[in-house]
């Protein structure tokens, strides 16, 4: 038995590939409204998010970058992989890296806390989805500040980053009415990243969606106030919120941090779900004074308080926030008992969010990379 150390690219054991699917070019259309049969949306998904190699019109950096195969760095705690830690790997991506990095992350806790630094371009996590990998870390901010207590943190210039088949999780304890209890299991603030089967637990500030166009899909969110906050733009899809008892009078979902009037931004969920313990949700609250939030199409559980949408003691930004539903169902969809504030939307009005215009998705959303076959690196 020898070692083919020629075919050895990332794995001491195993190869991983991305298969290259031969397709025709095709340019993805930003104005096919998504599906309201919830049924019909992975056929929707598919035929507007191909793959690089079967794309027109991305970002030029973008398509220099999946050019050519990416690298792959395997992380495994047993040491059978190329590091040992996530966090070693990603410290091994240069700055302003040209080119797609996979950092392939065997199953296993990981007690870590991450940073993908300024200027790391182009880097996806992909966990092993069949023992798909828990990312945990116990930051607050009493000892971090709030959006640098994140167990994963994804910074300004970390363009094109991608996330799949993670678990992250903050175990800082439930916030039970002392300062500096907000504890993040995640801060992206990298333009155009893609998220797909990522499962983010905490309580207070659970995500903080911060800035740029992201897309997240199949992912799960939970907390317990103001768990999904900041001021990006961004599309939610076939995603559940999952809300815990908090010690507030009202758990809120959303608080969208948008001061500037003429900024085009806003948080857009369709065919989510809204689960939960709890019956005195708020959809979004008036943290600032131009919050933009719609959810359309979404299932929403009992969780939801009939009113559906605060104001928190600030009338004169309910007057300037959006907050917009549009077919909805559930027992927490409840139209007629929402502040006069809230926008219900037509058809016409509402497409502009359930499309992939609402993040420019065309230039660069990409679908997850397809790793298959696990080869034995040795020849006799």
């Amino acid at each position: 038995m020898c070692k083919n150390r020629a075919s050895r690219v990332t794995f001491d054991a195993v190869l991983v590939t991305i298969l290259v699917l031969l397709v025709p070019k095709v340019v993805s259309d930003d104005a096919d409204p998504i599906p309201s049969d919830k049924s019909q949306v992975s056929a929707w998904f598919d035929r507007n998010v191909a793959p690089a190699s079967g794309r027109e019109g991305l970002d030029p950096a973008l398509a220099r970058a999946e050019s050519k195969p990416p690298r792959i760095i395997s992380v495994r705690q047993d040491g059978s992989g190329d590091f040992e830690t996530i966090s070693g790997a990603i410290r091994s991506v240069p700055r302003c890296n040209k080119y797609r990095v996979i950092i392939f992350i065997g199953g296993g806790h990981y007690f870590e806390k991450l940073k993908v630094d300024h200027y790391q371009t182009f880097v996806t996590l992909y966990g092993d989805p069949s023992d798909v990998p828990v990312i945990w870390y116990n930051g607050s901010a009493r000892t971090y500040g709030t959006t640098n207590s994140g167990t994963l943190t994804v910074e300004t210039t970390a363009d094109y980053f991608m996330a799949v088949n993670l678990r992250i999780v903050n175990t800082t304890p439930r916030p039970d009415g002392r300062l500096l209890a907000q504890a993040l299991a995640m801060r992206v603030s990298g333009n155009k990243a893609a998220y797909y089967n990522v499962k983010m637990h905490g309580y207070q500030d659970t995500l903080c969606d911060d800035k740029g166009y992201h897309f997240f899909k199949d992912c799960h969110i939970e907390g317990t106030v103001d768990f999904i906050f900041g001021n990006a733009k961004s599309l939610y899809l076939s995603t559940e919120l999952h809300v815990l008892e908090g010690a507030m009078p009202g758990d809120v979902i959303t608080a969208h941090a948008n001061d500037d009037p003429n900024a085009d931004l806003g948080y857009s969920f369709v065919h989510c779900s809204v689960t939960g313990n709890t019956m005195k949700t708020y959809l979004g609250r008036t943290w600032r004074s131009h919050p933009k939030v719609i959810f359309s199409y979404t299932e929403m559980g009992d969780v939801v308080h009939p009113r559906g949408w605060s104001s928190l003691g600030r009338p004169q930004y309910a007057k300037t926030a959006y907050f917009a539903e549009f077919e909805n169902r559930g027992p927490g969809a409840t139209p007629d008992q929402r502040p006069g504030f809230v926008k219900r939307l037509s058809g016409a009005v509402a497409k502009q969010f359930i499309t992939l215009a609402h993040i420019n998705a065309s230039t660069w959303l990409l679908p997850p990379p397809v790793l298959e076959g696990i080869v034995d690196d040795t020849c006799s």
